[in-house]
């Protein structure tokens, strides 16, 4: 005989008479029932889990603090040309004397002039991406002020290309139409002149300068560039060593890059001030740089006037002198 404390333990429940007679029946049922809701709880809690961790990571995704930031709008270019007006009679003479008893004479020759200093990790890029943002306004410096084919108004689609493509169409407005308005002047972009009027001597274009980073932004570097660029030139078709002369230009850039620019080896330009001379103050320069050659003078020279009254177009009239010293003296003498 069995247990009757082992009976009452026992899970198991008889079914009544009328269950019985149901054919297959079993004669006994289990009382878990209790177990197979506790089970359906259980599911329902981990959906509810699921759902609620799948909630938060979406969040999260929208809200994290350091999520990669959106690129931010590209800038139209603002630039301005100042034309530097010669004191005397421009000096005239072989190149090699000339560089010789300028400021020039200690400047780097060619890109050497251009260095880039050492690239150092900012708070939201990497030492890489600063070092890409350095050297591609490198590149666009080497091609826009000492390439010779651009400087002696060949093509300038390697400049171009190195635009972020949301400035292309200002560049491209700038010279088929390039007019003093800060925003169109092709010499706001680069340094060329007109082949009709004047050549490059023989002697390659001495440069000295800096280069400067900082982030701007968490999505965005910028780098600074002042450079002084310093170029022998000849009336065009004549070949004389002995009648070139010195044409001196500063020019102050600002580039920027986004992750976008960085990635495809691309840049904005946003900012170019730009001194250049000697010019007569009156020329001009929004097409091509309009260097006064040896023997030329500017006497009786001075900048056209902005009239208040004319309206449609912004202008940009400003001209300077050259400082003593900055042009080699007639004959060479100091």
């Amino acid at each position: 005989m069995f247990d009757e404390s082992f009976v009452r333990a026992a899970r198991l429940q008889e079914f009544s008479a009328d269950e019985r007679m149901g054919e297959h029946a079993r004669a006994v049922r289990s009382r878990h029932a209790w177990a197979r809701a506790g089970a359906s709880r259980q599911a329902v809690a981990l959906v509810l889990l699921i759902a609620i961790a799948f909630a938060a990571a979406v969040y999260m995704g929208v809200r994290h603090p350091y999520q990669t930031p959106q690129p931010q709008t590209v800038e139209p270019l603002h630039s301005s040309v100042v034309p530097l007006a010669p004191r005397g009679e421009v000096p005239g003479g072989p190149p090699d004397r000339l560089f010789r008893s300028s400021p020039a004479a200690e400047f780097r020759i060619g890109a050497e002039g251009v260095t880039v200093p050492a690239a150092r990790r900012t708070q939201s890029f990497s030492e890489s991406q600063v070092m890409t943002a350095l050297t591609t306004a490198k590149d666009y410096l080497v091609k826009s002020a000492i390439d010779p084919g651009v400087l002696t108004g060949g093509p300038v689609q390697a400049v171009r290309l190195l635009l972020d493509p949301a400035q292309q169409t200002q560049f491209d407005q700038s010279f088929q139409h390039p007019v003093d308005d800060g925003r169109h002047a092709a010499t706001g972009w680069l340094n060329r002149f007109n082949p009709a009027e004047v050549t490059l001597a023989d002697t390659p274009v001495r440069v000295r300068g800096t280069l400067s980073v900082i982030e701007r932004s968490a999505a965005t570097l910028e780098v600074a560039a002042d450079h002084v660029f310093v170029y022998a030139l000849q009336p065009a078709h004549e070949r004389g060593p002995d009648h070139a002369s010195l044409f001196t230009v500063r020019r102050e850039t600002r580039f920027r890059f986004d992750r976008d620019d960085l990635r495809d080896h691309h840049l904005e330009l946003v900012q170019s001030t730009v001194l250049a001379g000697p010019q007569a103050c009156a020329a001009n320069a929004s097409g091509y740089l309009r260097p006064m050659l040896a023997g030329q003078s500017a006497k009786g020279d001075a900048p056209t006037g902005t009239d208040p009254y004319t309206t449609g177009r912004t202008t940009v009239s400003l001209c300077g002198v050259l400082a003593p010293g900055t042009q080699p003296a007639v004959d060479g003498r100091s």
